[in-house]
């Protein structure tokens, strides 16, 4: 029996996360204050007081959302929850995964913070606004939807870009392709295909200049391997190398997250909590729909960290 820290992806953000977290706790200010520094910038007046959509902004809601995670961890280890001596492996949602490598100790909060910055800007130039899209299939098997893109994609690239669970997938690629495989979708009995409001195609292969980005800005940076085995998006197996960690970060860029295989992994594994580590609660009701075996708790707010503090000193 052992627990692991997951930390979330795009889509869990919202202005004022973590504010109350630095209110409270001088280490939570301090993580804040660090990746303000290393961007240059008040990215945390953004955090805090909006506007929402300068937040969404897909460069400043991935430093953003590992800031909030990388604040709640410090703080949990003030309180003295270790992650080497408490957790057994970390995972993290897309760009969650650079916060599970920080939290990790292979990347520190400055070049975190600056990787995603990177990752952000090369995302969001990848492809013309309007050329790519993304939709969210629900209520069909992983075979079922990649059967359904292999068939679409005679109309231009198309892939599964996010296996969540519990019947949800998403899909990524250029739009008309992507238009498609959603009919398509419907046609084979879908409950609900439904276009994203999303800036781009992420996790496609229209992602490879950002791909050759993010290869350049790992190259440069300092790694360590991470303090415990990190369950990678696209292996959905645990990683222990530094070096084989930023050739999989590349390949994540282009690649699925195979998150529902990540939850069974786990579940297989004999871990039995997986606390979400940040902002929302996405992932704890993803992981609820996985396997209903493994509990999952949101650490996100002063109050969570009293009783997540309580149950891991326990």
């Amino acid at each position: 029996m052992s627990i692991a820290f997951t930390f979330p992806g795009q889509g869990s953000q919202a202005v004022g996360m973590g504010k109350a977290l630095a209110e409270n706790f001088a280490e939570a200010k301090a993580v804040f204050d660090e990746v303000d520094e290393a961007l240059g910038e008040k990215l945390s007046s953004i955090i805090w007081d909006g506007p929402e959509e300068t937040l969404t902004l897909t460069a400043n809601a991935q430093p953003a959302l590992m800031a909030v995670s990388i604040a709640v961890l410090r703080v949990l280890e003030s309180k003295g929850v270790s992650l080497q001596d408490k957790v057994s492996f970390v995972a993290g949602h897309s760009l969650g995964e650079y916060s599970a490598l920080c939290a990790a100790g292979t990347f520190s909060l400055s070049d975190t913070a600056r990787l995603l910055r990177v990752r952000g800007n090369a995302m969001q130039k990848a492809v013309p606004a309007g050329e790519g899209a993304m939709a969210a299939i629900i209520g069909l098997e992983h075979e079922d939807v990649e059967a359904i893109c292999a068939e679409a994609s005679k109309q231009g690239p198309v892939q599964i870009a996010n296996d969540n669970g519990g019947g949800q997938l998403v899909i990524s690629g250029a739009k008309a392709p992507v238009e498609v495989a959603a009919a398509l979708a419907t046609a084979k009995g879908a409950k609900r295909a439904l276009m994203l409001p999303v800036s781009a195609p992420f996790h496609s292969a229209l992602m490879e200049p950002a791909a050759a980005a993010m290869r350049e800005a790992l190259a440069r940076v300092t790694k360590r391997d991470p303090v415990v085995p990190l369950i990678a998006n696209v292996r959905a197996a645990p990683v222990t190398s530094a070096d084989e960690i930023a050739a999989l970060l590349v390949e994540q860029v282009t690649g699925q997250v195979r998150w529902r295989e990540t939850v069974q992994w786990f579940g297989e594994n004999d871990v039995t909590t997986l606390y979400e580590i940040g902002a929302g609660k996405v992932l704890t009701g993803l992981a609820r729909r996985i396997n209903k075996d493994i509990s999952g708790v949101a650490v996100g707010t002063p109050e969570d960290i009293d009783a997540a503090v309580a149950a891991l000193n326990a």
